[in-house]
């Protein structure tokens, strides 16, 4: 099957609900943003998701006090139909498959409970760990003890 043969799917800036028929003229549009902070509410509560990862540019942002609830998630919606992309921090000691299928159950949940969307597919990227602070100056301590 070539590329050109696969589907694909089409970003859009919001899906739009199909009316009730009897309502002629009325209409829902869902803003993709929308749904990017839903997301993002989720994945705060979700245990071994210690938080989203924006890249250089989310990172920069942030140091600039301008804190982006949709960092690190794309949303693409086609018609009545979601595609997620998110990319996580995993808090280190925990499994990372059973935190990521935590965290795709609930926003699946969340995410077509709350829009009346469905949840076509959730990919999870996980870019990085959280060490505590704690652990990190324990593992730097016992190596400054090793150098001399």
């Amino acid at each position: 099957m070539s590329n050109s043969d696969k589907e694909k799917v089409v970003e859009t800036v919001e899906a739009v609900l199909k009316p009730d028929p009897a309502k002629a003229g009325d209409s829902i549009r869902i803003s993709s943003e929308v749904i990017a902070v839903i997301v993002s509410l989720v994945s705060n509560d979700v245990p071994g998701i210690a938080g989203m990862s924006g890249g250089l540019v989310g990172g920069i942002a942030e140091k600039l006090g301008r804190r982006d609830l949709t960092k690190g998630i794309k949303v693409q919606v086609n018609e009545d139909k979601v595609v997620i992309d998110l990319n996580v921090i995993a808090d280190y000691g925990v499994s990372i498959v059973d935190a990521t299928n935590k965290l795709k159950k609930e926003i699946r949940d969340n995410v077509e409970k709350t829009t009346g969307l469905t949840v076509e597919a959730i990919n999870i990227n996980v870019q990085g760990i959280n060490v505590p602070k704690a652990e990190e100056e324990a593992e730097g301590g016992s190596e400054k003890g090793q150098e001399e």
